[in-house]
C-alpha cells in the first residue's frame, strides 16, 4: 500500500494496517486510540453565551483550550499532565506598553517516592500538583495504576505501570523473600488491578518497541544446510530399513 496515494495526515493509521504492525495484539493496537487528557491549565465553561454580569447583555464565551507544549524532560519524569505555556505580558504590568513574549513552566521538584508493589524507592522529577495526586490517591502505587495513560503523559510513568502490572500478574516470590505474609497481603492490596502477564507486557511500549518485540518474536534462527541433510540422510536410511524385510520375501 503506498503512502504516497494518501494525504500524509492518515500516514499513521494507514501504516498500522500493513506489515510488522498490523500483526501486532489488538489489545495493544487498541491502547493507541488517542483520547482527550484531563484538562489541567484551563476548565471548559460548557456553554457559548453567557450575561455579562454588569450590562446583563448575552455576549459569546471564548471557550478554548490553552495549548500546552510537553518538552522531552516530561517524559522522565511525572508532571501529572503539565507543561510549558507561551504567551505574553506587558512591560512593567503597563497595558499600553509592548507586549513580550513568556514562557510560563511548572515548578519542578526532585523527590523519593516508594513503590510498594516493586519494594523499591525512585527519584523522581514531579510538580507539586503531581504530590498532591498521589496523596489524593492514597499511595504511589495507586495513582501510578489508577491514573490512565493520557493523564499520566509520561514514558517514565508507564514504564512503572507496565513493571507493577508484570509483577502483580507473575506473583513473584523475589518479592520480600524473608515476609510471605506481607508478600501476599501487597498482591491481595492491589488485586483489582491485575490483568494477564500478555497484556500487561505491551502496556506501555511505544511504537517502535512494540514492533522490535514482535520481530523478535517472530524471529526464527536459520537452520544449518548440515542439518537438513542430516535428516534428509535418516529418513532415507529408516525407508531403506523398512523395505529390506519386503525384498527379502520377494527373494
Amino acid at each position: 500500500m503506498p503512502l504516497y496515494k494518501y494525504p500524509p495526515k492518515i500516514w499513521e493509521a494507514l501504516k498500522l494496517k500493513q506489515g510488522i504492525y498490523a500483526r501486532l495484539p489488538q489489545h495493544y493496537l487498541k491502547s493507541l486510540e488517542q483520547k482527550e487528557p484531563s484538562p489541567v491549565h484551563w476548565r471548559s465553561l460548557g456553554v457559548q453565551y453567557r450575561a455579562n454580569p454588569k450590562t446583563g447583555q448575552k455576549e459569546r464565551v471564548q471557550d478554548v483550550p490553552i495549548p500546552v507544549f510537553h518538552p522531552p524532560p516530561s517524559q522522565d519524569g511525572l508532571w501529572a499532565g503539565e507543561g510549558w505555556i507561551s504567551g505574553f505580558r506587558y512591560a512593567n504590568n503597563d497595558k499600553l506598553s509592548t507586549r513580550l513574549k513568556k514562557t510560563w513552566k511548572p515548578q519542578l521538584l526532585k523527590r523519593e517516592l516508594y513503590s510498594e508493589i516493586l519494594n523499591e524507592k525512585f527519584s523522581i522529577t514531579v510538580t507539586a500538583r503531581t504530590l498532591d495526586l498521589i496523596d489524593a490517591a492514597y499511595g504511589f502505587d495507586f495513582y501510578i495504576l489508577k491514573t490512565s495513560k493520557e493523564d499520566l503523559n509520561s514514558k517514565l510513568g508507564m514504564d512503572l505501570k507496565r513493571a507493577m502490572l508484570l509483577c502483580l500478574a507473575r506473583k513473584n516470590t523475589a518479592l520480600y523473600p524473608d515476609d510471605p505474609a506481607k508478600r501476599e497481603k501487597v498482591y491481595n492490596k492491589y488485586k483489582q488491578f491485575e490483568i494477564p502477564e500478555e497484556e500487561a507486557e505491551w502496556l506501555g511500549l511505544s511504537l517502535v518497541e512494540a514492533a522490535e518485540k514482535q520481530r523478535q518474536l517472530e524471529h526464527k534462527e536459520p537452520e544449518p544446510l548440515f542439518k537438513a541433510c542430516v535428516d534428509e540422510l535418516v529418513e532415507e536410511l529408516h525407508v531403506q530399513k523398512l523395505s529390506e524385510p519386503h525384498l527379502i520375501e520377494k527373494k
